[in-house]
């Protein structure tokens, strides 16, 4: 690991535990129900579900790094939590909470304002509503929150038809993994047998993702769901095919380090066990970064330009770190014998970087 600064720790003496003023700077703000904090001509994703499916649990822990046993303590919400997430050019977006105890779609509310400037849909279901097996065993709450979602699809299609609608099938980690698959199956029959009966739906595309916030699955889905409102994402995609070919890197993703969500990745197919490899080097790079990095004037910013971290594994992988900016960060998987030649892919690094700056500025 090359780090340049050494951080001094902030220590708050009502627990044990020694906190970096970095840990609490690297975050997009608190929650806020005023509307008019926020920029309305940025993309929203919606976030949409019956109550208790896990919609506050989700923004809390990909968005402020909650703790996952931490959400158990939150309480239900009330009113739409708004999020503003505005970091690098790439990403910038709002994200409402709609508590899921209220029927938005009711005519007393104004559905043309919170669909006309939606980005992204995404409903939440509890995924062990549905454990029970085929849809007639299914009960009333599982039929219900497949019915609203139906509801808001149709609602949402009719008003905007550029929305993304995206499906979380949540809290599946205490599923066997064929469970997953019959849940999955069978809800993707309901929803496009419910599509088909509708002429007007009949081009509505729906993407289906297994979530738990006990793993690394939401921010896998939550990645997908932020590409597809990055105007540059194809561009990004080239880019990082270019550096894959021209330093025999293997796989390539472009973190936020704050959510740990990636904006971007290569043309090669994602695997789940890379990406989490990739994720966990972000952890390591900022927490040994908090306690032996600090600046040359005693600043606490434990990441900077020169930012950077190297791991090799026993399997004969190099994950590769470089800071982008502020907020993003390049993280490659090498093959060791290819890594040999660090000052060549430390030199198409800086073009790399160099190409993001001229596409957009930070």
């Amino acid at each position: 690991l090359t780090r340049s600064k050494t951080v001094k720790m902030a220590y708050n003496f009502d627990d044990d535990e020694p906190k970096a003023a970095f840990q609490s700077d690297m975050d997009y703000g608190d929650d806020a129900g005023d509307s008019t904090r926020y920029d309305t001509a940025k993309p929203r994703i919606l976030l949409m579900g019956l109550q208790s499916s896990g919609k506050s649990s989700i923004q809390q822990v990909v968005f402020h790094k909650m703790s996952p046993n931490e959400t158990l303590f939150l309480e239900s919400s009330n009113s739409i939590q708004k999020d503003d997430i505005a970091n690098s050019s790439f990403v910038q977006f709002q994200i409402w909470d709609f508590p899921g105890q209220i029927d938005f779609l009711d005519t007393a509310y104004d559905t043309q304002a919170f669909f006309g400037g939606c980005g992204a849909l995404v409903f939440v279901i509890d995924g062990q509503l549905f454990n029970a097996g085929e849809s007639d065993q299914w009960d009333e709450v599982a039929q219900l929150s497949l019915a609203r979602l139906m509801q808001t699809i149709e609602k949402g299609y009719s008003i905007n038809p550029d929305i993304s609608f995206e499906v979380f099938i949540h809290k599946v980690d205490g599923l066997a993994d064929d469970t997953k698959i019959d849940v999955t199956r069978e809800i993707h029959a309901f929803v496009q047998a419910g599509l088909q009966s509708k002429p007007q739906l009949a081009d509505v595309h729906i993407s289906f993702y297994l979530t738990s916030i006990y793993d690394h699955s939401i921010f896998e889905a939550f990645s997908k769901v932020v590409q597809k409102l990055i105007p540059q994402l194809s561009t990004l995609e080239n880019l990082l095919n270019l550096f894959n070919s021209k330093c025999n890197v293997e796989k390539s993703f472009l973190f936020d380090i704050v959510s740990k969500i990636y904006i971007a990745t290569d043309s090669t197919p994602v695997d789940m066990k890379s990406y989490e490899l990739c994720s966990d080097i972000i952890d390591v790079a900022i927490d040994v970064s908090c306690i032996y990095g600090t600046g040359e004037d005693g600043s606490l910013s434990a990441y900077d330009a020169q930012s950077s971290s190297v791991i090799k594994l026993d399997n004969g992988v190099v994950l590769y770190l470089r800071q982008v900016n502020t907020y993003l960060a390049l993280v490659c998987l090498i093959q060791a014998e290819n890594y040999d030649e660090k000052s060549l892919i430390d030199f198409n690094f800086q073009c790399f970087r160099d190409a993001l700056n001229q596409l957009t500025l930070f």
